[in-house]
């Protein structure tokens, strides 16, 4: 079990040391033009192609996709009422106790964890949260709705375009998928470079307030991951994916949009440095935990 855990976790922090280590010594990395490359190339080619190869059902993308929202809603509420109790702003850290790095992370983990199958329900967590963090997300960080951000990620037609596939069986010519593929393939190195990058840029503030939000952060995670998974009876692969997902770390994005909207973007630096370095602890357990079944 111990080679197994290793085996699904190094390449993922040795990704994100390489671009730490990057961004350390001083060297230049684009961190736009890639992030553009990978929102609006590499992402939607990696969508199409697993959604439209993987051998899963309808029924099982829809439900992953249920299980995204109850658990963010979930969390939601139970971050607000925290932050209440602590007198904390909603609009600065509810993100973060809301939305995990289901992308950057969470991918490459269930790919590694699950195969295939586990990729393309973690896609399918990673999709609704997408569109719920450039909705409801986006307006209540900044106040105000824009459909035009959700109108323009290629992520979301991606998505509806491989789902007709795969309810369609519809076939799809050996050129396109091999294309799509090879673009896919860019995606999960080039975020997890660009999380190590980012992270060596971001300073760290309240280092003791930061420190107790990333650990509860992490810590309700969990425990809506196992009660999301309990109360839609999930098994096997689908069980572990959303308590994956929902166990990790502070999203990066959410950063971006404090920085954004200058709702203490210090602030959530802090939780995303915090967090992402501690679950680099609990990440072990983490995984034999949904590896158990």
């Amino acid at each position: 079990m111990i080679a197994e855990i290793l085996g699904i976790i190094a390449p993922v922090l040795i990704c994100i040391a390489i671009g730490f280590a990057w961004a350390k010594a001083g060297r230049k990395f684009d961190t736009p033009m890639v992030t553009f490359l990978v929102t609006y190339f590499s992402t939607p080619a990696l969508v199409f192609y697993t959604l439209s190869t993987v051998d899963l059902s309808m029924e099982a993308l829809f439900v992953i996709g249920g299980a995204a929202v109850a658990a963010n809603v979930v969390l939601a509420v139970i971050g607000a009422i925290t932050l209440w109790i602590f007198g904390l702003s909603q609009r600065t850290f509810l993100q973060s106790l809301t939305w995990p790095n289901v992308g950057n992370i969470g991918l490459p983990l269930c790919l590694l964890a699950f195969g295939e199958e586990g990729l393309a329900l973690a896609i399918g967590f990673f999709a609704v949260y997408v569109v719920i963090q450039l909705t409801i997300g986006v307006a209540f960080v900044s106040g105000q709705f824009s459909p035009k951000s959700l109108i323009s990620m290629p992520i979301i037609p991606a998505t509806i375009i491989a789902t007709i596939v795969l309810v369609g069986d519809l076939y799809v010519p050996e050129w396109i998928l091999n294309t799509t593929k090879l673009i896919g393939d860019l995606t999960i190195p080039l975020m997890l470079i660009t999380l190590g990058v980012s992270l060596a840029s971001l300073k760290v503030v309240n280092i003791s307030r930061s420190i107790w939000l990333a650990i509860f952060r992490l810590a309700i995670g969990f425990g809506v991951g196992v009660f999301i998974a309990w109360g839609f009876d999930l098994e096997g692969v689908a069980r572990g994916v959303v308590i994956l997902q929902c166990a990790l770390p502070v999203a990066v994005f959410c950063y971006l949009l404090a920085q954004l909207y200058e709702r203490q973007p210090e602030e959530v630096a802090s939780l995303v440095v915090i967090s992402t370095t501690i679950s680099i602890a609990t990440l072990p357990v983490l995984m034999w935990f949904v590896l158990l079944e």
